[in-house]
C-alpha cells in the first residue's frame, strides 16, 4: 500500500503494518489508521519512531518506548479501556509515549500520562490516560536521553 506523508514523502507499507485506533487518538479522533515509520539509515532498530496517520498525511507523532529511559514505568490502566485491543501478553503488547521536541532540544519531553498501547497480534491500538499521579504530561528527559545514548555508544 502506498501512503503519502509530510516527512517521508510517499512510502510503501505492508497491509499488516497498519494499526487501527478505533477511537482515534487524543485531539485527532477522526484519524483511526496509523503505521510506525522510522528514519534509520544504519539498518539497526530505531529508538524513535513516527506514529504516522494514514488518514492525514501531515499527522506524524514522534514516539518511543518509555522503557528505554524509565525501566520502572508501569502505567495503571483500567482493564475495560484495553479490552477492545484483544488479549494482551508480554509478547504482544507495545507501549509507546509521544515526544515533544522543541527548538531547544534540552527541553525534550515524553508524555507519560497518555501512552499508546498497541496489541501487535491484532494490530489494534488505543491512547489512554493513566491513573498514576506521578506520571507527567511533560516529563523532561534530555539528561536521561543523553545517558542512554552514552551507554549505547552513541553521541
Amino acid at each position: 500500500m502506498l501512503i503519502k506523508t509530510k516527512h517521508f514523502g510517499e512510502v510503501e507499507i505492508d497491509e499488516d503494518k497498519i494499526i487501527e485506533f478505533n477511537n482515534g487518538i487524543l485531539g485527532f479522533e477522526d484519524c483511526r489508521l496509523y503505521t510506525l515509520l522510522f528514519d534509520n539509515e544504519k539498518g539497526d532498530r530505531a529508538d524513535v519512531y513516527w506514529l504516522q496517520s494514514l488518514d492525514e498525511p501531515t499527522l506524524a507523532i514522534p514516539v518511543m518506548s518509555p522503557f528505554l529511559l524509565m525501566a520502572d514505568y508501569i502505567p495503571e490502566i483500567e482493564d475495560e479501556l484495553l479490552q477492545p485491543l484483544g488479549e494482551l501478553t508480554d509478547e504482544n503488547i507495545i507501549i509507546l509515549v509521544s515526544l515533544t521536541v522543541p527548538s531547544d532540544i534540552t527541553q525534550i519531553s515524553m508524555n507519560l500520562k497518555a501512552p499508546f498501547i498497541i496489541n501487535s497480534d491484532t494490530r489494534r491500538g488505543s491512547q489512554v490516560v493513566v491513573e498514576n499521579p506521578d506520571y507527567e504530561v511533560k516529563y523532561y528527559c534530555y539528561d536521561k536521553l543523553q545517558e542512554y545514548k552514552a551507554a549505547k555508544g552513541g553521541v
